[in-house]
């Protein structure tokens, strides 16, 4: 039975497509290999997006020298995080606090008094049960399938709802234009306007290409570590495996993803 001209218009795209772009071609062919980090690699020149059940990060702060700023200035950079120059308007993606503030009320009598008084890097924890997401009117906090917890700009109404249901502090809003106080703009990530909330998104643009998040790019200490926590087979599920991690208010159930390693 001759093709139907649905199936022939089907057939006749595709074809021309691989004509006039084969490198769209070689991309959709494109051989990879997942490594032990649990992190899809190209084996053949091509650098495929970094993909992953459960995205989650690992931070060990005995790593951190104590005056370090460079994942916060990678991070801040990268993003086009603007520089208001005073806390009561500060945007942080990333930032450190004092182990009693960000675990206030929490006692770990095994715990070394050293490790206490470090000063330790904070971020969304891209909640499993993420209340920000359901308190938002707008669907501008959405929950993605590998558990990254995502904000769309363009639909947020700086409601704040988010920050309310946050119980991590994790977000900030612009109560000003942002973008004459950015130090230099980054062409490759969008700006953001008055009015609206922002927070750290696990680099999802760079996973995109193939890259790991910033801020685990610049640590040299590798105080950060960033992988798939469902594959048995990555780097940061063995660390959690074979150590004792704490997490921030976990008791509240909101499941967050960011794990201390203390």
């Amino acid at each position: 039975m001759p093709p139907s001209r649905r199936e022939f218009l089907i057939v006749a795209g595709l074809t021309a497509v691989g004509m006039v772009c084969p490198s769209l071609t070689r991309i959709l062919h494109a051989k990879t290999a997942v490594t032990a980090s649990g992190i899809v690699t190209a084996v053949d020149g091509m650098t495929p997006a970094l993909r992953a059940k459960r995205w989650a990060m690992a931070v060990v702060p005995g790593k951190c020298p104590s005056d370090c700023r460079a994942c916060i200035d990678a991070c801040h950079l990268t993003h086009n995080v603007p520089d208001f120059g005073n806390p009561k308007d500060e945007i942080q993606w990333i930032g450190l606090q004092p182990f009693e503030r960000i675990f206030p009320g929490q006692t770990y009598p095994e715990m070394p008094e050293a490790s206490k008084k470090r000063m330790l890097p904070i971020l969304c924890n891209h909640c499993d049960n993420p209340p920000c997401v359901r308190v938002c009117p707008t669907q501008a906090t959405f929950k993605r399938a590998d558990g990254i917890v995502m904000m769309d700009y363009h639909r947020c109404i700086g409601c704040r709802f988010c920050m309310a249901a946050c119980p991590y502090g994790a977000r900030s809003m612009n109560w000003r234009d942002p973008r004459p106080f950015i130090r230099k703009i980054n062409d490759d990530y969008p700006t953001r306007t008055r009015g609206v909330v922002e927070k750290c998104t696990f680099c999802e643009e760079r996973l995109r290409k193939g890259m790991l998040p910033a801020c685990v790019v610049a640590c040299e200490e590798k105080a950060l570590l960033f992988g798939d926590i469902d594959d048995p087979r990555s780097e940061i599920r063995r660390l959690l495996d074979k150590e004792r991690p704490i997490r921030r208010r976990a008791e509240l159930g909101t499941k967050p993803q960011a794990y201390y390693i203390l």
